[in-house]
């Protein structure tokens, strides 16, 4: 595969994570051992708020409103982007990880916990009306969510199995099935972390202690790797609108990198105005 160029966006993090990016085209993350969200600017400006805990996964619910997934408070929170103020949405959980809403509205998101030797992790669906179910379990280490472009498959990374699953997901009965294993990524330390999917239907997958980038084609096949400055990427989102590329949260340095010859992904699902995900 072509080299491709990494650009550094952001340094100087404390164990960066959640890349999205919201309606406007401005860049979110997470800092875990940094207690903060931050956001940048297409001009480069940053803004910082603090959210204490350990902030991980983030996704956009509502205009100004983000949700965290806290694996120090275990819970999922609100955040009010103009006031600051911080509300919990759901918990408590098992240090939840990685979140990503569906068409209907529907918050999935992983629970890994401590699930690193024996299988007690789970993945979760909170829906608008406020009703949990438990959607899989028996995991180790379930890590990093994301849906296809048409919201029909639902892609879990199970770290320290060094797979990515991918099943049916129906989200009027909140149900996955036909679930396989589509994804095996390169050794690494741990395994595969954050996921995203590029507007062409292929799976790009942090895959932590490798220092790459797996990308799989949509049978699961392995097509190619994108080599990372750092040892530890964590996640991983596109810019929709493709001018910063894939964006990448890297641990080791505590960077945050733009590869932009690679393109753009689909928009992302929002929370449809859901009160019960809102602040």
């Amino acid at each position: 595969m072509t080299p491709h160029r990494a650009d550094v966006l952001v340094s100087g993090l404390a164990f960066p994570e959640g890349p999205m990016f919201d309606d406007a085209g401005a860049l979110w993350w997470s800092e875990i051992l940094g207690g903060r969200v931050s956001r940048r600017d297409s001009d480069g400006t940053i803004m910082r708020l603090p959210a204490g805990g350990k902030p991980n996964g983030l996704a956009l619910s509502a205009p100004g409103c983000v949700l965290i997934c806290d694996g120090e408070l275990n819970t999922v929170r609100s955040l009010d982007v103009s006031t600051g103020a911080l509300d919990t949405v759901a918990g408590p959980f098992d240090a939840p990880n990685d979140l990503a809403f569906d068409a209907a509205g529907n918050l999935i998101f992983s629970c890994p916990g401590s699930s690193r030797t024996e299988p007690t992790g789970y993945v979760c669906c909170l829906a608008p009306d406020g009703s949990l179910s438990t959607i899989a379990d028996g995991l180790y280490f379930p890590n990093g969510v994301a849906l296809a472009a048409d919201g029909a498959t639902l892609f879990v990374a199970e770290t320290y199995r060094q797979r990515v699953w991918a099943g049916r997901w129906d989200g009027v009965t909140r149900q996955w099935s036909e679930r396989q294993a589509r994804a095996e990524t390169t050794p690494g330390f741990n395994g595969p972390d954050g996921l995203a999917m590029g507007a062409d239907g292929t799976l790009y997958v942090a895959v932590f202690g490798s220092g790459c980038i797996d990308i799989f084609d949509a049978d699961g096949g392995r097509i190619g790797a994108v080599p990372t400055p750092g040892r530890n990427p964590t996640n991983c989102a596109f810019d929709p609108s493709g001018r910063l590329g894939l964006v990448v949260t890297e641990a080791e340095h505590g960077e945050i990198l733009s590869f932009p010859t690679l393109g753009h992904g689909p928009q992302p699902f929002r929370a449809l105005g859901a009160a019960v995900l809102a602040a």
